[in-house]
């Protein structure tokens, strides 16, 4: 038997940074490499678009994300290139944010 993927995961432009699957959600979620981050359903649709505040703000800014964690109660992190923490709830509304100085790995 050959493995064969579940989905196909489409609604990025550029290059995948990083991504985080939660399995009791049944989500997907990604980073490109300009932005923004989506959620998808194991299935494959895709379900929301998730945009930094600098990016709301101002169009033109593009921020870059790192590195995304998802967690069981609904809440999605991101930690973007420039220092900037995002937390945002699945349904895709920013919750908080937080900046930093430290590099994060």
């Amino acid at each position: 038997d050959f493995a064969t993927p579940r989905a196909v995961l489409t609604g990025h432009d550029y290059e995948i940074t990083c991504a985080a699957i939660c399995a009791e959600l049944g989500l997907v979620i990604s980073g490109s490499k300009e932005g923004p981050c989506l959620i998808h359903s194991m299935n494959g649709d895709l379900l929301r678009t998730l945009e930094g505040p600098e990016r709301l703000q101002r169009p033109e800014s593009c921020l870059r994300p790192k590195l995304i964690q998802a967690s069981r109660e609904g809440h999605c992190v991101i930690y973007y290139e420039n220092g900037l923490f995002c937390v945002f709830s699945v349904n895709g509304r920013l919750q908080a944010t937080m900046e930093t100085d430290d590099k994060i790995r």
